[in-house]
């Protein structure tokens, strides 16, 4: 079988080649088995509720999961079952309780692996055999079962660096797990994927038709459940015609949480066949079964509608008023909605203050770019005209700007403290959102500054154009700043960082393999 499924593996690569040749750009693996049976008609799929579960109200009152037994160490709650949880040397399992009585089927597994640590062990497995595995060394199952099993396997036990993998692994009753070599010499297909961690659950579709087995898998990046990949196929399958449905899990040395959400099971009718109905497939005792647990259910539900009658007589007859107390709590504010909204009214408060601050600067930024404008043209007109009174122009008209600009900072230094003063009002709420309108304010003070700082230079230019080349100042020069890091003291610096580092990766390696376990 193995051979068969590599063979095929060559004549999808030979057909994806030559479709590249001929101008075509070449199908993946998955689209081109595919494209290769889309002249067949696609069998009829019907969902088979007996050997399926899917939250929510997953368990029953009991604790137990419709038509499902589960062991060893799986918990089920209300929306998914736990196979194992993050403790070592834990092993579990959920089987169908009745055999399929059909031969060709799908099944959906949507299931969670997370852990801690950057390695996880052992895995998660599912299967369908002839006989019940429910306890075994086999990811929580029995060895030398008769069918197959899809091993997703998250500990590299052989040291290939090939894992977490996914591996398909047949038997007939007789073969015994080969552990040491995670499966590699017995799988009939693999691939490698990554499933610990994901952000979205990891789901799989694994469909038996016409003695096909086919693996795809949606790697959990994103929330679209139909993004599914090829993973593996084998052909001349043979599995046995009636088999339960099972799903495992094993922790060892290293441990993760191994959840299944959900197990939906189809069946697969070949075009032309008769589909059975439903009918046909339930017993008439099963039937007889179901109707009296129903009808207990209802006599249940009445009887407690009369003893809550009789508690609250108020609400007979009044419905509505049931479900009052629920609503009654949103008319009172909690002190966290209180806090919440005050964070927000002060969030409001402080963007409207910017804002106004804004409009301002921008008005006052516009008048010294006008006076400026204007000044220069001024002293260049009578400069021209006026030779003999340049000096005295000059000087008066440098008067009138920078008595502006003792105007200009006297406003800023008004708006200034009158956003302070906000700021402090509203601090008061102890809110952790304020430091972002802090911070906005400060870069607006530091714009303002800066505009500050061009309008001086430019007086400072029309000073000393306007003065004798004897008379002009001129800024003392700034002494050579010494360095603060010699040569010598670079190199020791990163030798020492490159000992530390050397170390603490032979520190890691030497953690990683002592924590490296073994069945």
């Amino acid at each position: 079988m193995a051979a068969r499924a590599q063979r095929g593996g060559v004549v999808a690569a030979f057909f994806a080649g030559a479709l590249l040749a001929l101008g075509r750009p070449p199908l993946a693996l998955g689209q081109a088995t595919a494209a290769e049976g889309s002249a067949a008609a696609l069998p009829h799929r019907r969902f088979e509720y007996k050997y399926s579960f899917k939250g929510p109200h997953l368990v029953q009152a009991d604790g137990t999961v419709p038509f499902w037994v589960h062991t060893g160490n799986a918990i089920p709650s209300a929306d998914q079952i736990r196979i194992t949880t993050s403790l070592k040397s834990q092993r579990g399992s959920v089987w169908t309780k009745t055999k399929s009585i059909f031969e060709y089927w799908e099944v959906e597994v949507t299931f969670r692996v997370t852990g801690r640590g950057r390695i996880g062990a052992d895995g998660l497995a599912v299967w369908f055999t002839e006989e019940q595995g429910l306890e075994g060394p086999v990811f929580g199952a029995a060895d030398q079962w008769n069918g197959v099993g899809i091993f997703f396997d998250s500990f590299d036990n052989d040291g290939k660096k090939n894992n977490p993998g996914v591996i398909v692994v047949g038997n007939d009753g007789k073969l015994l797990y080969d552990h040491q070599n995670d499966g590699s010499t017995q799988a009939l297909a693999s691939c490698q994927r990554d499933f610990r961690n994901k952000p979205y659950p990891v789901r799989v579709k694994i469909t038996y038709y016409q003695k096909t087995l086919t693996v795809l898998i949606n790697n959990g990046f994103t929330p679209d459940k139909e993004d599914y990949e090829f993973c593996a196929k084998v052909e001349d399958m043979v599995l046995p015609s009636q088999g339960y449905f099972g799903i495992s899990a094993a922790t060892g040395g290293l441990a993760d949480d191994h959840d299944v959400l959900s197990f939906l099971t189809f069946q697969l009718t070949e075009p032309g066949k008769e589909v059975p109905t439903p009918d046909a497939e339930i017993p008439q005792k099963d039937k007889e079964k179901y109707q009296e647990e129903f009808e207990h259910f209802q006599q249940e539900l009445d009887k407690k509608k009369e003893e809550f009658q009789k508690e609250h007589p108020d609400v007979q007859g009044q419905p509505g008023r049931l479900f009052e107390s629920f609503f009654t709590d949103d008319l009172f504010e909690t002190v966290s909605d209180r806090e919440l909204r005050q964070i927000f009214e002060g969030q409001n408060r402080i963007h409207l203050e910017i804002k106004q601050l804004n409009r301002q600067l921008d008005m006052i930024l516009d008048e010294q770019r006008r006076y400026v404008s204007l000044v220069t043209d001024e002293i260049a007109k009578r400069g021209a005209g006026l030779p003999g009174q340049q000096g005295q122009v000059s000087q008066q008209e440098i008067e009138t700007v920078v008595k502006t600009q003792e105007e200009v900072v006297r406003q800023v230094n008004e708006i200034r403290n009158s956003v302070a003063d906000t700021l402090r009002l509203i601090s008061g709420a102890q809110h952790p959102g304020s430091a972002a309108g802090v911070y906005e304010t400060t870069q607006h003070f530091n714009d303002i500054k800066e505009h500050l700082h061009v309008v001086k230079r430019d007086i400072e230019h029309l000073v000393q154009r306007n003065m004798p080349s004897s008379e002009k100042s001129k800024c003392p020069e700034l002494p050579p700043f010494p360095s603060c890091l010699s040569t010598m003291h670079f190199f020791i610096f990163v030798a020492v960082q490159t000992v530390l580092f050397i170390s603490y990766i032979m520190y890691r390696s030497q953690q990683e393999a002592a924590a490296k376990k073994f069945f």
